[in-house]
């Protein structure tokens, strides 16, 4: 198997089992009485399969994302110069405004 593939499947299973951490931490504190709305509904088990497995795609794509923007290799600096910026303080100074005639055609 490719690394990447293995690289992806592993953060997968890393961003479910935070999504698995998140929703049981959102019922076992009941934020928003999700633990009551639950517990209650015959469907409550809907919501909590739908909050598992969108947390999971969200955090699976962090995590995936967070990696691979990690994975830059440390080179040499591949930069513009690195010049100052000059400012010519002079040229801003003498500047002048223009008044420019506008119609009032309200």
């Amino acid at each position: 198997m490719p690394k990447l593939i293995s690289l992806y499947i592993r953060n997968v299973f890393f961003g479910f089992g935070l999504s698995a951490v998140f929703v049981s931490a959102l019922l076992y504190f009941n934020i928003a009485n999700l633990w009551h709305l639950v517990s209650t509904s015959n469907m409550g088990w809907v919501a909590v399969v739908m909050l598992f497995m969108f947390h999971g795609l969200v955090f699976a794509g962090v995590q995936f994302a967070i990696v691979i923007m990690r994975m830059e290799k440390k080179d040499d600096p591949t930069g513009g110069k690195r010049d100052p910026l000059v400012i010519d303080l002079q040229a801003e100074m003498n500047a002048v405004a223009i008044p420019i005639k506008v119609d009032d055609q309200r």
